[in-house]
């Protein structure tokens, strides 16, 4: 059963509204003067949601989001695929 590669995709309007919700909880971060990227990297690390401030229900909105959802997004836009 675990002979083969698993694979993982992820449809574009979905990746659309990954982006859009990451956005948004950025904003929110800076709006609230916290490091946004240093926030986020410990929200993906320990998917603990106390990384997200609640301000403009940025906690609520990146919840929605399954984490490897939001890394194959991240990796995606990195390396311009």
């Amino acid at each position: 059963m675990y002979d083969q590669t698993m694979t993982f995709s992820l449809a574009r309007d979905r990746e659309s509204d990954i982006k859009k919700t990451l956005t948004t909880v950025y904003d929110a971060l800076k709006e609230k003067g916290y490091n946004p990227i240093n926030q986020l990297i410990g929200y993906i690390l320990s998917e603990d949601p106390t990384y997200i401030t609640t301000h403009n229900n940025a906690r609520s909105l990146v919840r929605k989001i399954d984490r490897d959802e939001l890394l194959e997004v991240l990796l995606r836009s990195y390396l311009g695929e």
